[in-house]
């Protein structure tokens, strides 16, 4: 094999390798299966067989199609299965990718294979700080300068040289090999100590950028986890904010009743006690609308008691379709409490509330109506936009929406001066599922968002 060839062969086996690990790097299970920090055997096992498959189909199409010899990357494979999945990960992965090389009696194939992957998954074992794994690159450092003054003074092997000079005595002992046996071991003929050089860089490089595309995986996948975890801790201090701002108004509705009616003060406790107690044992970020008209219903029989059943009615007008629907907790009691507190508390003969709720065009829609005394409209646009004039729960129960469905979920007011105040919220149907499949669902809605 001339030069030449020799070359466009070593360049089309490193485009096989990108090819294979942004394939692998596009798949859910192999993500989980290689970021994981620790593998049982079963574990491995699997990956083991997700990430050796297409590097042994290499092998047998080289076997089959001896034209294209560049298909075959089994010394490569079984390096990257060690250097990913650690000692048991790599001898497993070399005899996996050595089969169909000892179908055709090249017996040595084995024992080259398993050595590699067992030397590469030594040295991760041996590894202090896994982001060197997913630093590794062909190049010691951009400053020969810098690198040799750095070791001069400090003396010692660091785990990235450690492993360039693993891959380069490797492929050294594989070319030995296949040249006093060439019938039991496949390897490209080098034609020139320049070829054997190229080679030796075209080796390093087919492992390194696997390992740099995987790497790439890697970190999309921290920024995703990124972004749940501040999205999380967004909803946990917006959820904070709403229950000391329901209990701070309910102390101020009890105090106020305690040295006029202690009957109805003791009463007011009692149910606030019910209240809190499922504040307290509910985890979810997400409930059933019903549960949550459930909690409305207690509050309200506060709020009744505090005006009178004459200066405060009660309507509901609720599809039982959607009772089921998982909504955001506690996003309603605020649009009651400001119902009351904004719209009918300044009336002097009270009103009413009405809640809907319904499916429309494969959405949910909730509203909270009131006939109070109505705001302006220059006033109930700046509450649809920011939710902003109306406290803090208007402008949370804003935000939640934004930070859960983006664009999918809005808040719509729509109100006249003297005639009352109609509150409506929009937002995808999420039926009820584990927290895991909602928060999937949201993350969809928002990624459809984005694009």
């Amino acid at each position: 094999m001339d030069f030449q060839l020799l070359f466009i062969t070593l360049v089309i086996k490193l485009a096989v390798a990108t090819a294979i690990a942004s394939a692998l790097g596009r798949s859910k299970e192999f993500k989980k299966l290689l970021f994981r920090s620790h593998r049982n055997l079963r574990q491995t096992l699997y990956f083991v067989l997700f990430t050796g498959f297409p590097f042994a189909f290499g092998v047998y199409i080289r076997r089959n199609v001896p034209s294209f010899r560049a298909a075959d990357l089994g010394f490569e494979g079984a390096v990257l299965i060690g250097i990913m999945g650690g000692r048991v990960a790599g001898i497993l992965g070399g005899v996996l990718l050595a089969l169909p090389a000892l179908f055709y009696g090249e017996y040595l194939t084995l024992p080259v294979n398993v050595l590699a992957g067992l030397l590469a998954g030594v040295l991760r074992h041996f590894c202090r700080n896994e982001e060197e794994i997913w630093t590794f690159s062909p190049f010691i450092d951009l400053s020969v300068y810098r690198w040799v003054k750095r070791h001069l003074r400090d003396p010692r092997i660091d785990w990235q040289t450690a492993f360039f000079l693993i891959i380069i005595a490797l492929q050294i002992v594989r070319l030995e090999v296949q040249y006093a046996a060439p019938r039991y071991l496949f390897a490209l003929p080098l034609p020139s100590s320049w070829a054997m050089l190229v080679d030796f860089a075209f080796v390093v490089a087919t492992i390194s950028i696997p390992i740099k595309i995987w790497n790439n995986a890697r970190i999309e996948m921290k920024l995703e986890e990124q972004e749940r975890l501040l999205l999380q801790a967004r909803l946990d201090a917006l959820q904070s904010q709403i229950n000391p701002h329901f209990l701070f108004n309910t102390l101020n509705s009890i105090s106020s009743l305690i040295r006029i009616d202690p009957d109805m003060a003791r009463e007011l406790i009692l149910k606030l006690s019910k209240i809190l107690r499922r504040l307290l044992a509910k985890h979810g970020e997400f409930v059933p609308l019903q549960e949550e008209i459930e909690f409305i219903d207690a509050y309200l029989d506060i709020e009744v008691v505090r005006f009178g059943p004459d200066k405060l009615r009660v309507h509901k007008l609720l599809d039982p379709e959607t009772l089921d629907i998982v909504i955001p907790s506690m996003i309603l009691q605020p649009l009651v409490e400001n119902s009351i507190k904004h719209g009918l508390s300044r009336k002097v003969d009270g009103g009413s509330i009405t809640v809907r709720s319904r499916i429309r065009d494969n959405r949910l829609l909730i509203q909270v109506e009131d006939d109070g005394v109505g705001m302006s409209t220059p006033q109930a646009t700046g509450v649809a936009r920011t939710g902003s004039g109306r406290g803090i729960g208007m402008a949370n129960v804003a935000e939640r929406l934004q930070v859960l469905f983006g664009d999918e979920g809005k808040m719509t007011v729509q109100s006249s001066e003297g005639q009352g105040t109609l509150i409506a919220l929009e937002m995808p149907v999420l039926h009820a599922a584990p927290l895991g499949e909602n928060a999937s669902a949201i993350q969809a809605v928002r990624s459809n968002m984005r694009s």
